[in-house]
C-alpha cells in the first residue's frame, strides 16, 4: 500500500461502500500514480480516514470500495485567518501553508488599501483540499466570501479573540494574550501591503475582543506575516 496517496472524499464514508471517484481524482489515481486494480490508498473527510481499494476503472470514473477505518478526526484548535487578498502566487502560498498549519477558516477582508479586490473561492478551495491531502490532515478549512472589514468586525464572535498583527505595536508576547483557555475562535488578522488606514486601525483596536501584537521589527510581506503569526499562535495554544 502506498500510504502517501490520500484523497478527499466529500460524500459519506462507511466500510464496504462502493463508489466512484470524480474525473480529476480518477486521472490522478490511474495516470499519475499508476495504481492498478487491487491497490490500496486512503480516503478521508471530516468523519475520519479509511483505506480504500481500486476495484476497476470505468467510463464514469474509478470504482472503489471502502475498507476499514484507520483514523478518527481529532479535536483541533479553532484558529481562523483573516487577511486582505494579495497577488495569486503569494496567495497560493498563504492558503497552502495556512492549511498545513491547521487553519480552520480563511476569511478574505476588503479594506481601504486592499490592492486585489477579488478572490476566486473555487480555486482557493482546490488548493485547500490538495494541501489537506498532502499534509495528512483530516479536516478541510472553510473559505468565506469576501467581507468588508467593518462587517467582519461587527459580526466577530463575542467569545473569540482577534489577534491583530500591527506593525505599530510594541507588544510581542503571544503567551499573555492567549492565557484565557476558553477562547474560540482565535482569529489572526493580517493587513494589506499598505497597512490599514487610521480609521480602520481605530475600528480594530476598539473592538473588545481585539489584541494587538508585533511579529517582528522588520516589515513583513502579508504571506510571511500570516505564516509567522499562525506558527506562534499554534505554539502557544499547544503549550496551554
Amino acid at each position: 500500500m502506498n500510504t502517501k496517496i490520500r484523497l478527499y472524499f466529500s460524500d459519506k464514508i462507511e466500510s464496504d461502500l462502493v463508489a466512484h471517484l470524480n474525473k480529476e481524482q480518477s486521472h490522478y489515481i490511474k495516470d499519475v500514480m499508476r495504481l492498478k486494480e487491487g491497490d490500496i490508498f486512503s480516503v478521508f473527510n471530516t468523519q475520519g480516514e479509511w483505506n480504500a481499494i481500486v476495484q476497476n476503472y470505468e467510463k464514469q470514473g474509478t470504482k472503489i470500495r471502502i475498507l476499514e477505518k484507520t483514523r478518527d478526526k481529532k479535536n483541533e484548535q479553532n484558529i481562523w485567518l483573516a487577511f486582505t487578498p494579495i497577488k495569486q502566487n503569494p496567495m497560493n502560498f498563504l492558503i497552502q501553508k495556512g492549511t498545513e498549519l491547521g487553519i480552520q477558516k480563511f476569511i478574505p477582508i476588503l479594506s481601504e488599501r486592499t490592492s486585489v479586490k477579488d478572490i476566486n473561492n473555487e480555486r482557493v478551495k482546490k488548493i485547500i483540499i490538495e494541501s489537506a491531502e498532502q499534509s495528512n490532515r483530516i479536516s478541510i478549512p472553510e473559505i468565506e466570501p469576501l467581507k468588508i472589514l467593518k462587517d467582519f468586525l461587527f459580526t466577530f464572535p463575542k467569545n473569540g479573540i482577534l489577534v491583530f498583527c500591527d506593525i505599530n505595536c510594541n507588544q510581542s508576547d503571544f503567551k499573555k494574550i492567549l492565557l484565557k483557555k476558553d477562547l474560540s475562535p482565535v482569529c489572526i488578522l493580517i493587513g494589506p501591503e499598505g497597512d490599514f488606514s487610521e480609521n480602520e486601525r481605530k475600528l480594530i483596536v476598539d473592538l473588545e475582543q481585539s489584541k494587538s501584537i508585533s511579529l517582528a521589527k522588520n516589515i513583513l510581506r502579508a504571506e510571511t506575516a500570516a505564516i509567522a503569526a499562525v506558527t506562534l499562535v499554534n505554539y502557544h495554544l499547544n503549550l496551554s
